[in-house]
């Protein structure tokens, strides 16, 4: 009777797990409408924080724009939004409550925006989502931007959602992780990873895509997670009545060079291969020009390397979690222009609070 009850017990889950391995099926990316030029960032900034008289902070400010290499930034909130709450600039109780309010409807508005992109591009209907995996970082309280996008969208009332709060930048790994485990162990399943920030970034994702629409962009080979021992100062975020801080050393940029290559030594170690950096296309966060900077330089990277994180953190600046999304969107874009020239395998990497590592390889469809 046992043994029975054991390989019946083996057959429901052989039947329940996909046959392949979980790939990304459609990316679509947004921002808000309202953006501030970089160079004009540093006037903007002291204008709406009341900072004029402080003109030589404000020289020094300049400087570190032109040193950062954006050409623009993304915001929800418009100068007159600002100037109509006050208690945003100063930190206060209420201003808590009232960022709430407005991210209540902002996110799931712009998240709709990308997820709408994502779904038209995978070719089916969002009637055929199965779960949700919802990111951000400007949100507490529950039911939240996953319920709103869902009811926006369109999506079954059945859809298992999972929410993430405050995972910071590396988040946007942090989730195709889990939606990978969700499509890879649930047969048929189709993920939609929502990521709200500065901008926005949605993901389809599913395994065993025979759907003549479906189209698979990345495999997602294997996922792996790093926390750098004693490295908890390196990076931190918290939800405070100021809204989201984030506290980041200096030395993270350095930081980061110093452990990345261990990390990806272990993820792609555990595949029982060795690879030639620059044998790979690469989708890194783009934190700062300075951590591109420096990881180019730890790995021995050719410069076209990271030419869709550069371009990304040029023309978007750093959207936290979304961020990477966007990375993967102008990837596919320079691969699909490039053809046969273009690696078929890279990897995926995302830095976050702890100090986290997520890196993921992927294996790039050719059609």
């Amino acid at each position: 009777m046992v043994a029975s009850t054991l390989a019946k017990i083996g057959e429901i889950r052989r039947a329940q797990r996909a046959d392949g391995p979980a790939a990304m099926l459609g990316i679509g990316t947004a921002n808000p409408t309202n953006y501030v030029l970089q160079e004009e960032f540093p006037d903007y900034y002291f204008r709406v924080t009341n900072k004029e008289h402080l003109t030589d902070l404000k020289d020094t400010f300049k400087k570190l724009c032109r040193i950062a290499g954006l050409e623009k930034r993304f915001f929800h909130h418009t100068e007159q939004l600002l100037n109509a709450n006050p208690a945003f600039l100063h930190g206060t109780p209420s201003a808590l409550d009232a960022r709430l309010d407005i991210v209540a409807k902002a996110a799931p508005e712009l998240a709709a925006s990308a997820a709408a992109k994502a779904i038209a591009r995978w070719g089916r209907p969002a009637t055929d989502i199965t779960h949700l995996i919802v990111s951000t970082n400007s949100e507490a309280r529950s039911p939240g931007a996953d319920l709103g996008l869902a009811t926006l969208l369109g999506l079954r009332p059945d859809v298992c959602r999972t929410v993430l709060q405050l995972d910071g930048c590396s988040a946007g790994c942090t989730a195709l992780r889990l939606a990978k485990d969700h499509a890879e162990n649930n047969r048929g399943a189709r993920v939609l990873v929502a990521l709200f920030g500065d901008g926005a970034g949605a993901v389809i994702v599913g395994s065993d895509a025979v759907h003549p629409a479906e189209r698979p962009l990345f495999e997602m080979v294997s996922a792996s997670q790093a926390m750098i021992p004693g490295s908890e100062k390196q990076l931190n975020v918290r939800l405070g009545e100021g809204g989201v801080d984030i506290d980041i050393s200096f030395n993270l940029p350095r930081f980061v060079a110093q452990n990345l290559e261990r990390c990806l030594l272990d993820a792609s170690g555990a595949l029982g291969v060795e690879w030639k950096w620059n044998d790979l296309f690469w989708a890194v966060h783009p934190g700062s020009r300075g951590i591109l900077d420096r990881v180019e330089s730890a790995l021995g990277l050719e410069p076209r390397k990271l030419a869709s994180s550069r371009t990304v953190v040029r023309d978007y600046g750093n959207m936290l979690s979304a961020t990477v999304i966007f990375v993967l969107e102008e990837l596919r874009r320079r691969m699909d222009e490039e053809g046969d020239e273009a690696a078929e395998w890279g990897m995926m990497v995302g830095f976050g609070p702890g100090f986290t590592v997520e890196t993921m390889v992927l294996h790039a469809t050719k059609y």
